[in-house]
């Protein structure tokens, strides 16, 4: 707080008061603390995580079914972009858990977000953000092998890692998925849980997700890993692990935003 003439004290602004450099190891406090709240009357959260599996194994069903296997990876990405806005209800237990208040199902799906509507504005860009990025890995393939047909799931590792455009491929679709991936986890990373918690406009949550992010660098980019590789084991296991995955990095992504709070 700072003093004003009238000896009165004024509120700091919002990017002021968030805490900064954390240590890199409180991404595992999060982890654990998402480990226990989802164990806490799990049923919620399991049937939860099974909805987000069940969802996702429709849709990459669909996409084989419709001959679109050629957008899967970067719909597999995408997901990754939706991820925080899918996990609001989570957020909800877990800030229910928190004050101590009674946790259902229902009040997971049907959640009142202290910003109201700014949280459905936020989805939708992030929405725009996924849609954005899928058309561009469908332009880089397109400027690397023309409008040759995509040759399926099968022979695409021969494809990309046995010629050389393949890997010019590889390295610009890397970079660029990487700058999406950075832009949209900066903005995204607190946004949710904080439109859920605090009365801020949508633009407000963001530039100050991305304050939070850049100030904490080294506990977010072990967060950052923390999430891929627990996403990467739920795509190896054909999306079965997001049924346990999804509720604890939602619950524990709740603590990350509360640690910095």
């Amino acid at each position: 707080m700072a003093a004003i003439g009238n000896g009165q004290e004024m509120p700091l602004p919002l990017s002021a008061q968030r805490r900064r450099n954390l240590p890199a190891g409180a991404a595992l406090s999060w982890l654990g603390a998402g480990w226990r709240d989802l164990w806490r009357n799990p049923g919620p959260s399991l049937l939860y995580g099974l909805a987000v599996f069940a969802v996702s194994a429709v849709i990459v069903w669909g996409l084989f079914r419709l001959g679109l296997d050629y957008i899967l990876f970067p719909a597999l990405a995408g997901f990754m972009v939706m991820g925080p806005l899918l996990a609001i209800g989570l957020y909800q237990k877990s800030r229910a858990i928190e004050q101590g208040e009674p946790v259902s199902l229902s009040r997971m799906i049907f959640v009142k977000a202290a910003s109201g509507g700014q949280v459905w504005y936020t989805g939708a860009i992030l929405s725009l953000l996924m849609l954005v990025w899928m058309r561009a890995a469908v332009i880089i393939y397109a400027l690397f092998f023309g409008l040759r047909p995509f040759p399926g799931l099968h022979e695409v590792a021969a494809m990309l890692f046995g010629t050389p455009i393949g890997w010019a491929m590889l390295l610009v679709g890397t970079v660029v998925g990487g700058l999406f991936a950075a832009f949209s986890f900066a903005i995204s990373a607190f946004a949710i849980p904080m439109l859920l918690d605090e009365r801020v406009d949508a633009f407000t949550a963001m530039g100050t997700s991305i304050s939070m992010v850049w100030r904490n660098l080294p506990v977010m980019i072990a967060w950052g890993a923390i999430v891929l590789a627990l996403f990467l084991v739920s795509v190896a296991t054909g999306l079965l692990g997001l049924i346990v995955v999804f509720p604890l990095l939602g619950h524990a992504t709740w603590h990350s935003y509360r640690a910095l709070r």
